[in-house]
């Protein structure tokens, strides 16, 4: 309310400095470029040594990373990678759209609050749901964007069917959909048991190829996102334009 009430005041006084800071706080909530340069550097560390691959994943996801195999570094920073693009980009871009920089500030709370204490452990069970639902709502629609977005990127559009079957199958009502469109693409399998805060949490199987994962489908994700995210600027604008 605070950051509506600041924007509305900038543009009365100058519109081009309330678009500047709205720039700036667009700039500030997504984070599309940092976790790709974060999801290059877990595939270099793995390349060098199992432990250090470990150690580089473990600042991109909230699993347990000590006991994973070279295989599950790198799955584990691709599936962030798909997430992310949903939760990091076009969600907020997607909210921004809907109710401006306030709405999209308001969305990166929620996210930011939901990757905290959004956990079915015993120690965030209870109050970490209400957390996690909030965040579910929130991003029921970008979810589903974000994998039509991947597969349009893809060129691919059979993949749609894929997406249907295993989208619905993650224990989350919206990750398994941008997951599931990269584990198509990419033809491989995300998903299975992994400890989260000394807990064993099992997650669905999404994709059933377990070959192992390579630079190459590294540089695939990436040209994906940056697709994903180039299309859904181009669509931001567009809208905006109209709303303007």
């Amino acid at each position: 309310m605070l950051t509506f009430f600041l924007l509305h005041y900038l543009n009365a006084f100058s519109s081009w400095v309330g678009m500047i800071v709205s720039v700036i706080l667009i700039f500030y909530c997504l984070a599309g470029t940092t976790l790709i340069r974060e999801v290059r550097m877990v595939f270099l560390a793995a390349d060098k040594s199992l432990e250090e691959g470990q150690k580089q994943v473990a600042r991109i996801v909230g699993r347990d990373t000590t006991q994973l195999t070279e295989q599950e570094v790198r799955l584990a920073a691709l599936e962030t990678l798909a997430e992310n693009l949903s939760d990091g980009v076009i969600a907020p871009m997607f909210w921004y759209l809907i109710l401006g920089v306030p709405g999209m500030l308001a969305y990166k709370m929620v996210n930011t609050l939901d990757s905290m204490i959004g956990y079915k452990t015993e120690k965030y069970r209870l109050f970490g749901c209400v957390a996690a639902h909030i965040d579910d709502v929130a991003n029921y629609i970008p979810a589903r964007l974000t994998s039509v977005l991947m597969i349009l990127v893809s060129g691919k559009p059979s993949l749609l069917a894929f997406i249907h079957k295993y989208g619905k199958a993650h224990a989350s009502p919206n990750a398994g959909y941008p997951e599931a469109a990269l584990a198509g693409i990419l033809n491989c399998r995300f998903g299975g048991a992994h400890t989260y805060f000394g807990e064993i949490i099992n997650k669905p199987y999404i994709g059933d190829n377990t070959r192992q994962l390579t630079s190459a489908d590294m540089k695939t994700a990436f040209s994906i996102n940056q697709g994903s995210e180039l299309i859904m600027v181009l669509l931001t604008i567009l809208v905006r334009s109209f709303i303007l």
